[in-house]
């Protein structure tokens, strides 16, 4: 998909993604070897976002698992339409179980969920399994076939075969620690807060009708807010928000009324609110 890392660089930021040149390198690399790519950092920070703008460059199919607690295999991987084999084996009373059994468990009667999904047909596909963190222990058993070989088994039809690897993205925001079997599949980015400089070129690039030193002030103030021990610190995405919020506001400097009347932008727990407008001085930043 990718000639250099150079070229990583520049088509993400063409699908509006700036990209550090430790993202475009991972990026580069997971595309070069085959191999999934697992990306951590806090909420907020463009971790899904990478996948939607990799899916976007190759114009692939993104396919995305979303991980919540209670998450099985059914759902991740693919379950057997019963009531269309109900149907099936209604209609053809006359039939011997074996005649039937061999027609219900067939592809027509296959619902493919992300997993076995991503893995089928010859078309370019991404696909995202998003907060990996929050899904059960035993999910990522589910997983290691699947990254490691890009197949799944099962038991009625066989093992499908990857013809097509997908561009696979995991990400988590490290609620708790994936296991080292699933980690020594991948290739590992981090992804934190960015570099003022970075910041400040995404919101212009995102909300480039904000005046250029009324942006700057907003990511310094951001900064300022991320080094208090706030229970929720500000991600890239609420200061794009805020940023948003400030142009239809009419605001034209952050002084501290403007700051104070748009904090629950930015912080989303009462408590960090209340810290804020005690500690941060816009005078010294």
């Amino acid at each position: 998909m990718f000639t250099s890392v150079d070229d990583v660089t520049a088509r993400l930021a063409e699908t509006g993604y700036l990209a550090s040149p430790a993202v475009a390198t991972t990026v580069f690399l997971a595309d070069r070897l085959g191999k999934p790519l697992l990306v951590e950092g806090p909420a907020g920070v463009g971790k899904t976002e990478l996948a939607k703008a990799v899916a976007a460059i190759g114009s692939a199919r993104l396919i995305r698992l979303q991980c919540y607690e209670g998450v099985d295999e059914s759902r991740a991987l693919y379950e057997w339409n019963h009531a269309k084999q109900l149907l099936r084996i209604t209609a053809g009373r006359d039939e011997t179980w074996d005649q039937t059994r061999t027609d219900i468990f067939s592809e027509e009667f296959l619902l493919a969920r992300p997993l076995l999904a991503a893995i089928r047909g010859d078309d370019a596909k991404v696909l995202l399994i998003d907060e990996m963190d929050k899904a059960d222990v035993e999910v990522e058993g589910l997983l290691l076939e699947v990254l490691s070989d890009f197949q799944v088994s099962v038991p009625e039809l066989g093992t499908v075969t990857a013809t097509r690897r997908p561009f696979t993205v995991l990400t988590s925001n490290a609620s708790r620690e994936l296991s080292e079997a699933l980690r020594r599949r991948c290739l590992f980015l981090h992804i934190g807060f960015p570099e003022e400089e970075l910041e400040r070129r995404i919101v212009a690039l995102k909300v480039p009708e904000l005046d250029a030193v009324l942006a700057d002030s907003l990511v310094r103030v951001v900064g300022a807010l991320r080094a208090m021990d706030l229970r929720k610190v500000p991600s890239v995405a609420e200061t794009v928000d805020w940023a948003r919020t400030l142009l239809a506001l009419g605001a034209d400097r952050l002084d501290e009324h403007v700051v104070r009347q748009s904090l629950g932008v930015v912080l989303k727990h009462q408590e960090d609110v209340e810290r804020a407008a005690a500690k941060l001085d816009l005078d010294a930043v």
